[in-house]
């Protein structure tokens, strides 16, 4: 009851005419921090935003198109609809130029986003990014695809157990305690399937590091050793073609490293935003 009333009592604002729900936490200058794929901004809460509203700054999280409590139009979905949303969300809020963390697609938005509007950006932070598909990643997406389109709905005690393997690392995995304690939360909190085939177009990413390399704001690139959604290889690319730009890599976690090893991961961001 206490979380859903929190949820009606969120602030929302109207961009590209689409309701998007939002949260502001602190006081000083903004961060924006954007989730990935079907994510609630929630999740942020956990690690992120404590640790930076206790450095000193001023946290806005929101949830995307298509992750309800925001509105879910019908799709599919484009990353420029993305970028538009979140320039629109900026604007609305006039937190330009502001600092920006972003992990997985909202990586992908944020990094579109310093290509498309560099002036409403201090810095960006991309977690768990990638400018292009490998192969690999390509054949999951199509994997996934196709799961949808036959209308399958898996179990949710397996789909957590799947959720689990993908998306932690095999040190977490390994330990007993924390294996159950992760599994268990996949459980209770499944992933949102309203928007699935909507999004599912954001996960065929064509190559985009030449573009990339128009990138002139401070950047920091983020990865997470074990990941296997977005690996460290595709991260040091989108690096590799951002001048200036800086490249962490944290052992000991999946695509969930901000979840798994989150100080490690709130120490690197807020060093690099203290920096700007």
């Amino acid at each position: 009851m206490g979380d859903k009333s929190r949820e009606r009592a969120m602030p929302a604002a109207v961009v590209n005419g689409v309701h998007l729900e939002y949260e502001v936490r602190g006081d000083g200058e903004p961060v924006l921090l954007i989730m990935g794929t079907g994510a609630r901004a929630r999740v942020w809460q956990v690690f992120q935003v404590p640790a930076l509203v206790a450095a000193g700054y001023r946290v806005v999280t929101f949830d995307n198109r298509g992750t309800p409590p925001s509105a879910t139009p019908a799709g599919p979905y484009t990353v420029e609809q993305l970028v538009g949303d979140t320039i629109g969300l900026i604007e609305f809020l006039d937190l330009a130029p502001c600092r920006i963390a972003a992990v997985s697609l909202g990586a992908v938005v944020a990094q579109e986003l310093g290509v498309a509007r560099p002036d409403l950006v201090r810095g960006l932070a991309l977690m768990g990014t990638r400018g292009r598909n490998d192969a690999a990643r390509t054949a999951l997406n199509e994997a996934e695809r196709l799961l949808t389109e036959a209308g399958v709905e898996l179990p949710n005690d397996y789909a957590a157990v799947v959720r689990a393997f993908q998306m932690l690392s095999p040190q977490t995995l390994n330990d007993d305690r924390q294996a159950s304690l992760w599994i268990d939360t996949f459980r209770r909190f499944p992933a949102e399937q309203s928007s699935a085939a909507a999004y599912l177009p954001l996960e065929d990413l064509t190559d985009r590091l030449d573009v990339l390399r128009k990138i002139r704001v401070p950047t920091l690139v983020l990865s997470f050793a074990d990941d296997l959604i977005t690996p460290p290889a595709l991260g040091r690319e989108v690096a590799d073609v951002i001048a200036g730009s800086e490249y962490v890599e944290i052992a000991g976690c999946g695509h969930l490293g901000y979840l798994e090893r989150p100080e490690a991961v709130n120490g690197t961001l807020i060093g690099f935003f203290n920096r700007l």
